[in-house]
């Protein structure tokens, strides 16, 4: 299939994908295109379009420069319509993540892809679906060898950009060398942030996607236009070669997981452990007198209790516990408005113990282990035992939790156009003109 990751980026087709491989990533395209629904109306993704007008706005439309922004039309340039896209989806913390990698592709690969759809080649649904299917296979394995042979921990944007780079090379129809430039710019230009300061200040950074959207795009442009900057060290190195060696044999689709909750994935496994507590013994949320969490250092580190605005509150792991024991579920309206001032969710979360437990903090990230014990009001303790977030890669959402997800987060559509995205999605490859989709997914919501 060529040489290397270059030549699997250029030579992967349709029919090269396993059946269950694509029924996957249509169910996580479908997850994704939830979450944007939900996050083109929050203030940060008003903020991102309104920056993306000012500094990246659409060029000629014949020069393909003008892109759509989800789910609110408009005319950006393409790199600006996936920054604008990217960041409205990282502003509500419901998307996919991959548990090796620490982080998240596809809150980059459907802006930078659909930017890429509308303003290059003609594009069918099989072409689609194939490259957004690669762009989880290059993400996640660039992540992981960045994780591999770099110190820090940096946020998704920084290999997340090197997928939507690879996707816009392909596009473009480059070479294999072509495409190992926009690897090599993707990666020298991706927004290598620091995840922990975000972790300890939250605030509408979050994991640094919109960025990685934009330098992804612009890299294809680039190395298009004749820029050069390979190699990419975390996709050429012999130390990482041994990650890209299984491309098209070993699949990552399968073990990327689905969000049960709208928070950090470090915060789920505590929220599914009181879920479970609660409905096991029928409990209700004034029963609950206080919460002891045990888990993983990084997830003690969500330790914001008094969150002042819902990007505070989906990166804390008391706050979202503590709306989960009151209320015995976890949605947008917990996480956001009113909820944040809940008085019976403020006491619970002011008062829970965090403690970094040896073992869960040896198994991560391959595993988000926690144990949670709850004290009730008449003196009694209940114990979770070791416990995974709902959803975990070992016991994946299906198809009619992530259909019921989607319903939930794209309630501010219409129900019929709800429901012809699920079946433009459901049945992708079968469309041969993209137009119908992209309208779905760009024009005003």
């Amino acid at each position: 299939m060529g040489t290397g990751a270059a030549g699997f980026v250029r030579r992967l087709a349709f029919e090269d994908l396993p059946d269950a491989i694509v029924e996957r990533g249509k169910l996580l395209l479908l997850d994704t295109i939830g979450v944007a629904v939900a996050g083109a109306g929050t203030e940060p993704a008003a903020i991102a379009r309104r920056a993306a007008a000012l500094l990246f706005p659409a060029g000629p439309r014949d020069a393909g420069g003008q892109a759509r922004a989800l789910f609110r039309g408009g005319a950006l340039s393409p790199a600006g319509a996936a920054f604008a896209g990217a960041t409205a989806i990282d502003s509500v913390d419901a998307h996919d993540g991959h548990q090796p990698s620490k982080g998240h592709a596809g809150v980059a690969l459907l802006p930078g892809l659909l930017a890429l759809a509308e303003t290059g080649p003609a594009c069918d649904g099989r072409e689609f679906l194939t490259c957004y299917l690669l762009g989880y296979e290059l993400a996640h394995r660039a992540a992981v060898a960045l994780h591999t042979t770099v110190g820090d921990y940096h946020t998704s944007g920084a290999w997340n950009a090197l997928a939507v780079a690879a996707l816009g090379a392909r596009r473009f129809g480059l070479p294999e060398a072509g495409i190992r430039e926009a690897l090599g710019i993707a990666e020298y230009w991706g927004p290598r942030s620091q995840m922990m300061r975000v972790i300890d200040q939250p605030s509408m950074l979050k994991d640094g996607s919109g960025w990685g959207a934009l330098v992804g795009v612009t890299a294809a442009v680039m190395a298009r236009e004749g820029f050069t900057g390979a190699p990419a060290v975390t996709v050429e190195a012999e130390a990482v070669a041994p990650l890209w060696q299984d491309l098209g044999s070993r699949w990552l689709i399968p073990d990327v997981y689905v969000k049960a909750y709208p928070v950090c994935f470090w915060a789920q496994g505590p929220v599914t452990a009181v879920m479970e507590l609660r409905r096991e013994h029928g409990l209700r949320g004034d029963e609950i007198a206080a919460i002891r969490v045990e888990t993983f250092h990084a997830a003690t580190r969500l330790a914001e209790r008094r969150p002042a605005t819902s990007d505070h509150a989906q990166y804390s792991l008391p706050f979202p516990a503590a709306a989960a024991a009151v209320h015995g579920r976890l949605g947008l309206e917990q996480i956001d408005g009113p909820g944040l001032a809940d008085p019976a969710v403020l006491k619970l979360a002011a008062g829970m113990e965090l403690v970094e437990r040896f073992e869960f903090e040896a198994a991560f990230p391959q595993r988000r282990l926690c144990e949670v014990e709850l004290t009730l009001t008449d003196g009694r303790k209940l114990r979770s035992g070791p416990t995974e977030p709902k959803g975990h890669q070992g016991a994946p959402l299906g198809q009619a939790e992530i259909e019921a997800k989607f319903e939930i987060l794209a309630g501010a559509l219409p129900e019929p156009r709800r429901e012809a995205i699920r079946e433009a999605v459901l049945a992708l490859e079968e469309q041969g003109d993209l137009a119908p989709f992209l309208d779905l997914l760009l024009e005003p919501a």
